[in-house]
Parts: C-alpha cells; structure tokens; sequence
C-alpha cells in the first residue's frame, strides 16, 4: 500500500474521526483508524463498537491497500510534520513508513482483518433533514442530556419522527429542553429512538449550514450520511420518560428577556452563589428584574435589569447554570420566561417551537 496525500487533507480527515476511538479499550485494533487506500482516494474509519465513523479525503494511490494504525499516534506525528506533502507506504507486516520533507516516521500497525465492519443498513427506515435543521435543533438540546449513567435512557437525545414532525427532546430529571420541526416522511416510518450522547456530539461535528443529512433506521442502529462521511450508532434501548406531562400548562406571567444581557447579569452574580445552595434568586416587580445571589461564607452579589413588566410582584430561584445553558445556545435578542409561581417550573421560550423547563430551587433569604 503506497500513497501520498497533502498534510491539511490528511489532518483534517483524522480530526473529524479521531473522537471515536477509546482509550481505554482492552482490543488494541479499537485505538486504531482503518486506511484504505483505493481509485484516488484514502477513506478512513474508526469504531469503538457503539459508534463508528467513516469519511473520506483525495489522495494519490500508487498502490492501493489497506491497514490500520494507532488513531492517536498518527494524529499526533501528522500534526507536526512541516512540509505539505506527506508519503505513507505500508508493507506486508502492516509497519507504515511516513515521509514528509526531511521528516520520517515509522510506526507498526495491525492488520484489517481483525477491524470490526460498521453494520448493514440494507432495507432500514430512512429520512431526509436539512443539515441546518439538525445541527440548529441538536445545539439548543444537547447540554439538557443526563449525565448519570444509572438512568440510562436519558444518556441521549430522544428523538421522534410523528405525526409530519421531527421531535427532539433532552433532559435530565431537573430540567429539560425540546424543540419541534416539520419534516415529510411516511406515516409507515413514525417511530421514536434515543441517539446517545457521544453519537450526537460527533454529528455536531460533522453538520455544516447546508445541504441534507441522511438518516437510516434500522433495529438497534442509526446512520447518518454527511457528504464523504458516515456516521453509525447503536441506540439507546428502553422506555424515554412521558416528557410532555413536566410541561407546565398556561403561565400566570410571561417576561420578556433580552438574552444576551439576562446571561451576563446571570453570569457575574452566580459567582458569588454558595456552593450548598447554588442558585441565584430572580425578584421581578415593576419593569424590572433583580437578580442576586448570596453565599453566607464569601458575601452576596446583586444587579437589576430593566425588562417591561407589568404583572405581580414574584420571586423565584434557580441554578444558575441550568439558567445560563439555553441563553449561551439559543440565537435570538428576545426569550420569554413563563412563569406561574416560585414553586411551579418555568419556561424559557422563543418565536418557535423551542421550549425549556427549569425547575425551581427553594427560596432562601
């Protein structure tokens, strides 16, 4: 096996892969990434047996092959090297030499045959979403994913095509984040599933602004197709909780909220929250929020912000980085925050159908 191939091509097709492989993995081939080299082309893959991705650079095959080398090593040396052109030839034993300017490298690989295949997708259920879309609902859901591995199914994004709607819904038990689009598929091809957190992380990096990712259900697995690159993962099985029974129904008070000031009022108070109580208190009264924090041991912090406001006078106290998460991620100048009392959830909103529960923290002083 012998190619050459320009050092920015090749870095960049090991960056966009190089997330999956695991270090911590007892099968030494998992903390490889799988070359073949074939009709002008090195198509490159790494697996850790629950998500697999594979893409695609140019390159100019003088011998085609394939082989497989340590994912993190080959990273690391590609990184480095000074010239623009790169020289990789592999023999029988699967020891790859790298040429690069004045540079060489040699490094020892293992053999294709023991890589695991990424799974068929022959006869799966399959969609069409604009790239946009996806990546747009994924960045307002994502940092609502549990992180406790004990309650599993909520490990992931769920995500549910019914009813001529894509669902994407994230929580973790203490707040949640949903966001609805329309999207055409058959009636026959509703079904939900959950995609697990570091599947959805590596399509994050994948998503540009245009053009359509196709997605592929099949039993257990999912795939989704980006230009050059696929990505594949097995699901997260078991029962996602009824989300819709924690939204709160009709508000008693809706406040409008610029978000990029509420986030640096919010921001700079919180630093002075306790760490036993963890959350800042928001008072709202006429045309105006106050938001203040306080720590028995260090002092307290606290900064008003002038919102048009009419309603009654109420209070109510939340963590504040379950506060911040959808104002860092959300787009929009203006965000509503409904509210019923300071025991009941609130609501962040925009113009859309994106919606954010947030449960309260019990008021203190």
């Amino acid at each position: 096996m012998k190619f050459s191939i320009s050092k920015e091509a090749l870095l960049d097709g090991l960056q966009k892969v190089q997330h999956v492989v695991s270090t911590r993995t007892t099968l030494p081939i998992l903390s490889n990434v799988l070359l073949v080299a074939e009709d002008g082309k090195l198509t490159l893959t790494t697996t850790d047996l629950d998500v697999g991705i594979t893409g695609a650079v140019e390159a100019k095959v003088d011998k085609p092959g394939a082989t497989t080398l340590p994912a993190k090593k080959l990273v690391n040396i590609i990184r480095e090297l000074p010239a623009s052109e790169v020289e990789i030839s592999v023999d029988a034993k699967n020891v790859a030499s790298i040429q690069c300017g004045p540079s060489f490298f040699k490094i020892i690989g293992l053999g294709q045959d023991d890589f695991p295949p990424l799974p068929d997708f022959e006869g799966s259920k399959e969609y069409r979403i604009p790239q946009e879309l996806l990546r747009n609902g994924l960045k307002k859901t994502v940092y609502a994913i549990s992180t406790d591995e004990t309650r599993y199914v909520l490990n992931g994004i769920y995500t549910s095509f019914r009813e001529g709607k894509l669902t994407l819904v994230a929580t973790d038990g203490r707040r949640l984040a949903m966001i609805e689009n329309d999207l055409e598929f058959p009636a026959s091809q509703e079904i939900d599933v959950i995609v697990p957190t570091k599947a959805v992380q590596e399509l994050l990096r994948l998503l540009g602004d245009s053009g359509e990712v196709k997605v592929n259900l099949s039993g257990s697995q999912v795939s989704f197709s980006i230009g050059d690159h696929l990505l594949v993962s097995k699901l997260i099985e078991g029962n996602y909780p009824n989300y819709r029974q924690v939204i709160p129904g009709d508000s008693s008070e809706r406040v409008e909220l610029p978000r990029e000031a509420m986030l640096e009022t919010v921001r700079r108070v919180s630093l002075l929250s306790s760490d036993k109580s963890n959350s800042v208190k928001l008072v709202f009264s006429g045309n105006k929020v106050e938001v203040t924090a306080n720590s028995p041991d260090v002092g307290e912090a606290r900064e008003t912000l002038e919102v048009p406001y009419d309603g009654k006078d109420l209070q109510i106290a939340f963590n504040p980085e379950f506060l911040k998460a959808p104002l860092q991620n959300l787009d929009e100048e203006t965000v509503y925050l409904d509210l019923i009392d300071e025991m009941s959830p609130g609501v962040v909103r925009i113009e859309g159908t994106f919606l954010y529960v947030i449960m309260p923290m019990r008021v203190t002083g």
